[in-house]
């Protein structure tokens, strides 16, 4: 799966493997096993690099994100759950063990390391080159290897998390790039919801939310991303269903319009039906992204589901 399409140049950008892995978790959620079983063995063969024992952020590339690595190994885990191919989950629990020997440094996991000598990269105030909340997502991947290790392991990184979120948000001035970040702190909130019965990871959850539906709200005039308004909807709609916490559901309503607004309904089939990237000074910018399409489509269903009374849903679906 390409990063994204440019509709201005008619290009695609390069393969990634981590958007690959979103694509696997996608088709599985919308019930395309064919597309999910292809996706999943492009992880499997082609993505997986045997002399690093990991997941290279791109073919070929000399670097390994713990998050992607972690998206990917959901993605192979929900492929395995859907088609029943062991090897999907051999696969992912391989990845599993990478986010566990390989990114694990003192007292925080290592947002990126190079390859082959798995040597981590100087941190760097980008928050991707940072370690930081936002990597309890990718920890979900321990969750759902199912052993008892693996649980402790997402138990650590849940506290990490816990321990570092508040600032997340807080050291970044500029405008544009707090919604970059309110993208990634939907992340960390959404890793939250796998521990949401326990009192501190629901409190959290709850005011996080709100943090975010005011932040966004106020940014997007100037810059807005689609999957941030989509992360939202889909965060409000399962804490309120699986969790209990209460729904507001005008502002549910207001976004779930708002993430709609971003569907392309275009003659060229390499538009059509996808979701915009998102807006700058209200105007479109020309990425066709797989992501804010899986998120956004995801979340819309989801408000389908909560509206018509016909909720069902798991936190291992979440995309």
């Amino acid at each position: 799966m390409a990063r994204y399409y440019r509709s201005d140049q008619c290009r695609n950008a390069a393969v990634s493997n981590e958007i690959t892995g979103y694509a696997a978790s996608s088709f599985v959620y919308f019930g395309d096993l064919d597309a999910a079983r292809r996706a999943a063995a492009y992880l499997r063969d082609c993505a997986w690099s045997a002399p690093s024992s990991t997941f290279p952020f791109e073919p070929g590339s000399p670097l390994a994100y713990f998050f992607d690595v972690g998206i990917m190994a959901r993605g192979l885990f929900a492929a395995a759950r859907a088609t029943g191919d062991a090897s999907f989950r051999d696969r992912a629990r391989e990845a599993a063990l990478s986010l566990a020997f390989d990114f694990l440094g003192d007292g925080a996991f290592h947002p990126v390391i190079e390859l082959p000598a798995k040597q981590p990269l100087a941190y760097e105030r980008r928050w991707s080159r940072s370690p930081g909340c936002y990597q309890l997502k990718a920890a979900l991947a321990w969750r759902e290897a199912g052993d008892e290790q693996a649980a402790r392991l997402f138990e650590a990184a849940l506290a990490q998390s816990l321990a570092m979120h508040q600032s997340f948000l807080d050291c970044e001035p500029d405008r544009e790039k707090l919604m970059d970040r309110l993208h990634a702190y939907c992340y960390f909130l959404e890793g939250l919801l796998a521990a949401a019965d326990r009192p501190e990871p629901r409190a959290v959850l709850e005011s996080g939310i709100a943090r975010v539906a005011a932040l966004w709200r106020e940014i997007s005039p100037q810059f807005e991303r689609s999957d941030v308004c989509a992360q939202l909807l889909r965060l409000r709609l399962i804490a309120h269903r699986a969790c209990d916490l209460a729904l507001d559901e005008s502002a549910a309503r207001e976004e779930a319009e708002r993430v709609a607004s971003y569907q392309s309904f275009d003659s060229d089939p390499r538009l059509h039906g996808g979701f915009w990237f998102g807006k700058k000074g209200g105007a479109l910018l020309p990425f066709m992204n797989p992501v804010s399409t899986a998120f956004a489509a995801q979340a819309l269903a989801l408000w389908e589901q909560h509206s018509s009374g016909r909720w069902n849903f798991s936190v291992e679906q979440l995309i």
